[in-house]
C-alpha cells in the first residue's frame, strides 16, 4: 500500500535561537534528499492540521497543558526548561506535530495508506506528563499511541524508538498505561541520562555504549525488539524516528548510517506485515546533522514503502 507523508510549513517558525541544533533547516534538508531521490514523486504529502487540546491531555496533565498555553509569548521568546523554548509560532507548531500523528493514525488504521511518515517539529519523544524537556514540548508518539487505542478500541500498540537518547517522556507515560509496548535504543550513559532502572515488561529498553555501531546496533534489534514484537503482536506499530546515532551527528557518539536505518526500518515492516496488515506511522525525532538526517530519512521511507 502507498506511504503518506505529513508535515506543515508552520512547523518551520518554530525557532529556539540562531545556533540552536532542532532547527527549520531540519525539514528543507528532509524535502530536499526526498526531491533528489525521486521518491517525491511516488509519495502522498498532506498538511498536518492542529491537534484538538482536548487530546493534548491523553498523555499530559491539563495543568501541564494549560501551563504551556498561557505562557505561550506573544514575542520574545518564553524558557520551558534549558534546552527548549518557545516563540510566537511555537504553540501552533507544537499543535501541528501532535496534529499530524493524529492524522497519520486516521489515514494508516481506515485503510487509506498502509505506512505514513510525520515530517513536522518540535519533537516529542523527550516530554513527560507534566514538562518539557529536550527540544520537546508535547509527546507526540505518545499521544498518537493513545488515540489509536482509544478511537480504534486497539488491544495492542507497539512504540519502537531508535532515536541516540533514551524516550524518557514516552516511557515515563506508558509505565502504567496498559495496551503500549516500548522498546528503545539509546546511548548510555548520555542525556537523559534514564533508561537502564527497573522497569515493566512492557517496557524494553536497551542501551548501548558510547561509539556502538552497525553491529551492536543490530544485535539489539535482533535480541530485544524482535523476540518482544513476535510476543506481543501489536496492531499498529508506531516509530520514533530519530537519526542523531548517525556517524556524521555530533550530538552522540554512536556510529550509525543510512544503511542501518533501512535495516531497522526493513525490519520493522516485516513484523508489520506479520502482525498488523503493514500499519505503521512513524514520527520525526532527532537528527541534527542535515545532510545525514536527509539521506537517512530517504532510507527509512524506502523501508516504510519496501520492495
Amino acid at each position: 500500500m502507498p506511504v503518506c507523508i505529513i508535515s506543515h510549513p508552520d512547523c518551520n517558525k518554530h525557532v529556539m535561537g540562531e545556533f540552536h541544533p532542532e532547527c527549520p533547516a531540519r525539514l528543507g534538508a528532509i524535502s530536499d534528499q526526498l526531491i533528489a531521490s525521486g521518491l517525491d514523486y511516488v509519495l502522498r504529502q498532506f498538511d498536518a492540521t492542529p491537534i484538538e487540546k482536548s487530546l493534548l491531555s491523553l498523555a499530559h496533565e491539563q495543568s501541564y497543558i494549560d501551563f504551556v498555553f498561557d505562557n505561550a509569548p506573544d514575542d520574545g521568546c518564553f524558557a520551558l526548561d534549558p534546552d527548549t523554548s518557545m516563540n510566537p509560532y511555537s504553540l501552533a507548531a507544537a499543535l501541528l506535530s501532535a496534529g499530524a500523528g493524529i492524522m497519520a493514525v486516521d489515514k494508516v488504521m481506515e485503510g487509506d495508506f498502509g505506512a505514513a511518515f510525520c515530517a513536522t517539529r518540535p519533537p516529542g519523544h523527550h516530554a513527560e506528563r507534566n514538562k518539557a524537556m529536550g527540544f520537546c514540548i508535547f509527546n507526540n508518539i505518545a499521544i498518537a499511541a493513545l488515540y489509536a487505542k482509544q478511537k480504534y478500541q486497539l488491544d495492542r500498540v507497539a512504540i519502537l524508538d531508535f532515536d541516540v537518547h533514551h524516550g524518557n517522556g514516552t516511557e515515563e507515560i506508558m509505565r502504567d498505561k496498559e495496551g503500549v509496548l516500548f522498546c528503545s535504543t539509546f546511548q548510555h550513559p548520555f542525556y537523559p541520562f534514564s533508561g537502564t532502572g527497573n522497569h515493566p515488561t512492557h517496557i524494553v529498553n536497551t542501551p548501548l555504549p558510547a561509539n556502538a555501531g552497525s553491529t551492536e546496533f543490530r544485535n539489539a534489534v535482533t535480541e530485544n525488539w524482535l523476540p518482544a514484537l513476535k510476543e506481543y503482536k501489536p496492531q499498529l506499530i508506531l516509530i520514533s524516528a530519530g537519526f542523531d546515532a548517525h556517524a556524521e551527528d555530533d550530538m552522540s557518539q554512536v556510529r550509525l548510517y543510512e544503511h542501518d536505518y533501512r535495516w531497522v526500518t526493513d525490519q520493522i515492516k516485516l513484523a508489520a506485515d506479520k502482525y498488523c496488515s503493514g500499519k505503521m506511522v512513524s514520527m520525526l525525532e532527532g537528527g541534527y546533522a542535515l545532510g545525514a538526517l536527509g539521506r537517512s530519512v530517504v532510507a527509512h521511507i524506502k523501508g516504510l514503502i519496501g520492495d
